[in-house]
């Protein structure tokens, strides 16, 4: 092994405790015993870890980090070869974009791939942010894939290749090998949703013309399989691709176990296809260890007698070192192995590199994204729209109004140092601002309500806004709206058309049968919140197995919903009567710039992408955000 891109890395091994100096120690609380499966099948799952490989310097309930997660799987892969069962290692992708561990390097990944790679797994899959820049996929290619080798797995993927001149595989199509003790014959998968948002280098075939390429159909009736094992970046519940994955196992064979492990929702969640056919999907941002466990599995060893009635069982483990110990039967003395340490300190020195830890100003309270109502003073959402943008866009000249969407908010900011590392944390997305110039101030002004219709608006996919416009052309049909910018054929000819497209690129819904922390919505993963009472604040999942699949007993947390998209006005005031302009700049969040098009071409005024230009010097969200805050929040002394 080696941390070639990693020159601060010491060559020795501290004597410290693992995590990183500066996070919080994890808070004791109760915790549920891990279904370990003596003799049988366990695996460890991560996804959608978006560079959180330093764990949450500010969330003790998620401040472990990669080495602490190493140690965790060695002590548990012990456990295995001392009582005959076997443990695998699942990542399903996500791995880039969202924290400034990956994303404040350059390259970006400089010092990731080699922290990561350090982790040995048995099944890894790409997700769709490896794949929306061309040199993002290139480098994934060119260095990620070589190090897992053939557990590596793409089955539905393709990278252009400059030497050959065409598409080749990203990786290996599946994997069959035998576990370790207990000799389990497992076929592996490793699919990709049907992403559609991929630089041109690469190409995400649809799961339903891969299931009928001859290479799966005869990997399908690859005989002495014990055990199916899907990973992917798909959700486990309500996606297209994973029940036609499903659908075509069981055409060729009817009683082999499946699992499946998913990711891209950023949930945690277990699913039961059937009785011998399971999924689980393991949260985000490192804040969720999954783990499943199969017994009773047989096996062509011809001292195991096959097993009528596998029993499936999961847990959520907080990514913690206080859960990590108990889990692992380790103390804090016991727990950090020597490859956790280094790997631990090699985080340390690569934070320190690039300055992660300068701050910009400090935070006079926390803000939240969805933890508190639209409009609030604690919503992060108000804080843009009545202080950082209009702060931002006050020395414009012309009347304007300012759209970004939700979706380029991925985190909340806490009360404190607010770092390098936290506007990456806050917003990780290159994407910066563009413009167009006079637009009719009638039609301008109807962009934001159109995109906020109906759904979310999201990084991953911008698609409700069909639904958006379906609905706004029925209120129109029905009399209900006099807005007669609305022309009467763009309606009747293009809501279906953007329903359609609504319909193909929606995200995924909250699964079926999981409640939210308030128990009134599902599935989205939520910081700790601190609180009073004697349970830790944190996740209370249910799924198809229960109420008793998170590790640490929480106490809930509410949260709300969000719009997708926030607006201001800009140069203009439209409290005086007469007072608005008959034209204005719309400028915009570049990332959906395709959905602010289609709204104004439904509105009735059509504009290509070249009738667009750079607003604010090509500055970001990012860049918007850390400006503003240098400049209006200030640390207290000694801070």
């Amino acid at each position: 092994m080696s941390f070639s891109r990693i020159p601060l890395l010491l060559a020795f091994v501290y004597a410290v405790s693992s995590e990183q100096p500066s996070a919080p120690s994890p808070i004791s609380a109760q915790l549920r015993e891990l279904p370990w499966a003596s003799g049988g099948l366990n695996i460890l799952h991560t996804t959608d870890t978006h560079g959180w490989h330093g764990g949450h310097l500010q969330e003790a309930q998620y401040s472990a980090d990669w080495g602490d997660y190493i140690s965790f799987a060695h002590h548990l892969r012990k456990r295995a070869d001392d009582d005959g069962s076997d443990l695998l290692l699942v990542d399903t992708g996500d791995r880039v974009e969202g924290n400034g561990l990956y994303d404040a390097s350059d390259p970006k990944g400089r010092y990731t791939f080699d922290i990561f790679k350090q982790q040995r797994m048995d099944v890894i899959t790409p997700g769709n942010h490896e794949l929306y820049l061309a040199n993002t996929s290139s480098r994934e290619y060119a260095e990620v894939v070589p190090d897992f080798k053939d557990a590596y797995i793409a089955s539905n993927l393709d990278i252009y290749s400059a030497k050959s001149t065409k598409y080749e595989p990203f990786a290996p199509r599946y994997r069959r090998f035998t576990t370790k003790n207990r000799g389990l014959r497992v076929l592996a998968f490793g699919f990709m949703f049907d992403f559609r948002g991929n630089a041109n280098n690469t190409f995400v075939q649809p799961v339903e013309e891969t299931v009928k390429e001859q290479w799966f159909q005869d990997a399908l009736r690859t005989k002495d399989v014990d055990l199916f094992l899907v990973a992917g970046h798909v959700p486990v519940r309500d996606s297209k691709e994973y029940d036609l994955i499903y659908r075509a196992i069981r055409d060729v064979v009817w009683d082999t176990p499946i699992v499946f492990f998913g990711g891209h929702t950023h949930i945690r969640d277990f699913r039961k296809y059937e009785k011998t056919a399971y999924g689980i999907e393991s949260g985000r941002y490192m804040e969720t260890i999954g783990f499943l466990s199969i017994s009773d599995l047989g096996s062509g060893k011809k001292d195991v007698v096959a097993a009528a009635n596998p029993s499936f069982k999961r847990m959520y483990i907080d990514n913690n070192l206080y859960s990590m110990q108990h889990h692992s039967g380790m103390n804090a003395s016991t727990f950090s192995t020597a490859l956790g340490r280094n790997v631990s300190q090699a985080i340390h020195a690569a934070r320190k590199a690039m300055h992660l830890d300068h701050a910009f100003g400090c935070a006079p309270q926390d803000y939240w994204l969805t933890r508190a109502p639209y409009p609030a003073n604690d919503s992060l959402l108000s804080l843009l729209d009545q202080q950082v943008l209009p702060d931002t866009f006050q020395h414009l000249k012309k009347p304007t109004i300012v759209i970004t969407n939700s979706g380029a908010i991925r985190f909340d900011i806490f009360k404190g140092l607010f770092t390098i590392d936290t506007t990456f944390l806050v917003s990780p997305f290159t994407s910066g601002f563009r413009k167009l110039s006079d637009v009719p101030y009638g039609v301008a002004s109807q962009v934001l309500r159109l995109l906020n219709n109906e759904g979310p608006i999201s990084l991953d996919d911008l698609a409700s806004l069909g639904q958006g416009i379906a609905a706004f052309c029925a209120q129109r049909s029905s009399g209900t709206n006099a807005d007669t910018r609305f022309r009467s054929a763009t309606c009747t000819d293009g809501s279906s058309e953007a329903a359609a497209r609504a319909h193909d690129l929606m995200p995924p819904s909250p699964p079926a049968g999981l409640r939210s922390l308030t128990g009134d919505r599902g599935g989205q993963q939520i910081p700790l919140l601190a609180g009073d009472k004697p349970t830790v604040p944190g996740y209370t999942t249910v799924d198809d197995a229960g109420e008793d699949g998170d590790d640490t007993v929480h106490q809930a947390i509410r949260f709300y919903d969000v719009p997708n998209c926030i607006g201001i006005d800009a140069g203009y005031s439209t409290t005086t009567v007469g007072d608005t302009p008959e034209t204005v700049d719309l400028v915009y969040n570049e990332f959906i710039q395709d959905w602010v098009l289609l709204a104004l071409r439904f509105l009735g005024k059509t504009y290509a992408k070249g009738d667009t230009e750079e607003s604010l010097g090509g500055k970001t969200m990012t860049n918007v955000i850390s400006e503003w805050v240098a400049e209006h929040w200030e640390c207290e002394e000694g801070v």
